[in-house]
């Protein structure tokens, strides 16, 4: 019978990281978007007898296949165990185990033991892609797993917040409402749809309103709601991108400036479109606005959330750069393209593209969060810009594909018009001056080590 085993030291004590994987969410967290599980169902947490189902992608994605899962052999703090009931494997029993070292370190121990339909047929044909399979994902979850507890851990002795986040639905959204609850701390989502089972807190943006009473007693304001930047910009879509960041910080700057008892901090999201195109000048945080239509935009979005400072609330303005996700944005829009080997630089390649990792704007926040002596605009970025050629040599690299095949500029204006010249062809080399003054250390600072976790290709 295959089995497949991996082990990692990590900076808590087994207790600890028992805990963290019993955590509401540990499941969602430790998924990769390019290794999806959808929970359909779920009974307890990881205690001998509960249960979970999946629903998991098979046969490249084409259609999905039911796995049932019953946790046994659970030890406080040491360790649980995951047994199939049902699913795609012939057996499958997943040990996982937490072995202690001393009181601040232990080691995360993943035993896998798996037999394949139709036996030695089946492990003919398809073992190598399983054993792959098993190997990327326990490479990319201890790697995630070390750095959310290495950065929780390292502010272990501040108390737990809790935190309203607008744009909760959204890629940056869904991820800090992970990472922020696997750490202990309360997320509640300010949304135009609250669910009251949630503990959702309602807002109307265009109208101006918010339910401030349920806003009482938040230490923390996240603002991530705006419409998509990367969509063709038609007169009604750019005004949908300028109202929904001007008035939804508006909305919710002044709502928390009128609170008696204000929250301790907000952070409001911007985006380094705020400099306009840079050329190969390289701009940081004292650098003044530039020109063009999200430079403007960037301008006011970031004027709306003065009130709330006024109020002596203490306030960051994130200008966020090209965020790196499997699961969404830019990369997951060039990945077709780049996997089928027909991808290449867009227009001349020598534009500046300033990117950073999901985890490391993640990361970003929860440092904002918690340092309680910053202010002002921060430029959440990787350390190291590239030019897009560069971009898309690496990307080559990673999924082992050519990258020989380039879009000519005039085609890309045909496509996506004014979208495109200002973010495509286009571009910003922006550093994280002040963040890396705040002692703010990125995971992911080159784009070599970031696509590597992004896609699962660590080797």
């Amino acid at each position: 019978m295959p089995r497949f085993v991996r082990r990692s030291t990590m900076p808590v004590s087994a207790e600890a990281l028992h805990a963290w994987h019993a955590a509401p969410g540990a499941f969602e967290r430790l998924t990769p978007a390019w290794q999806p599980a959808h929970v359909v169902s779920r009974s307890g947490g990881i205690t001998d007898g509960s249960r979970v189902v999946l629903d998991i992608p098979v046969l490249g994605g084409l259609v999905t296949q039911r796995w049932s899962l019953e946790h046994r052999d659970h030890i406080a703090g040491r360790q649980f165990r995951d047994v199939q009931l049902a699913g795609p494997f012939a057996t499958w029993s997943h040990l996982h185990r937490f072995e202690p070292i001393d009181a601040t370190s232990s080691v995360l121990a993943d035993e896998i033991d798996y037999a394949l339909p139709l036996g030695p047929l089946g492990q003919a044909a398809a073992g190598w892609y399983v054993a792959d399979s098993l190997e990327r994902l326990f490479v990319w979850r201890h790697a995630r797993t070390l750095m959310d507890l290495r950065r929780h851990a390292a502010v272990a002795g501040l108390p737990p917040l809790h935190v309203a986040i607008t744009g909760g639905t959204g890629m940056i959204g869904r991820a800090l409402t992970g990472f922020l609850r696997m750490g202990g701390h309360c997320v509640r989502w300010i949304t135009r749809s609250p669910d009251a089972s949630r503990g959702d807190i309602g807002w109307d943006p265009a109208a101006g309103t918010i339910d401030t009473d349920a806003l009482e007693g938040v230490d923390a304001v996240v603002h991530l709601a705006g419409a998509n930047v990367g969509e063709r910009w038609t007169a009604a879509h750019k005004r949908a991108i300028r109202d929904s960041r001007e008035q939804g910080t508006r909305t919710i700057a002044r709502a928390i400036a009128g609170m008696a008892a204000t929250p301790r901090v907000f952070i409001s999201g911007s985006a380094i479109g705020l400099y306009g195109d840079t050329g190969d000048r390289t701009v940081d945080e004292t650098t003044p606005p530039g020109t063009g239509f999200l430079g403007e935009v960037a301008q006011t979005w970031e004027r709306e959330a003065e009130p709330a400072a006024a109020a002596g609330v203490r306030t960051c303005i994130a200008r966020i750069g090209v965020v790196l996700a499997a699961e969404g944005g830019a990369l997951a829009r060039m990945l077709p393209a780049f996997q089928a080997g027909v991808g290449g630089p867009l227009g001349s390649g020598r534009q500046w593209m300033s990117w950073v990792s999901l985890d490391d704007v993640i990361g970003a926040i929860h440092h904002l969060l918690l340092d309680d002596t910053l202010t002002g605009p921060f430029n959440v970025v990787a350390p190291a810009p590239v030019t897009n050629a560069e971009f898309v040599a690496t990307l080559g690299r990673v999924l082992r594909r050519p990258t020989v095949l380039p879009v000519p500029a005039f085609a890309l204006t045909a496509l996506f018009g004014e979208m495109a010249e200002a973010t495509i062809l286009g571009g910003q080399r922006v550093l994280p001056a002040r963040l890396t003054a705040a002692g703010f250390s990125h995971e992911h600072p080159t784009l070599d080590a970031a696509l590597r976790f992004e896609l699962g290709r660590a080797g």
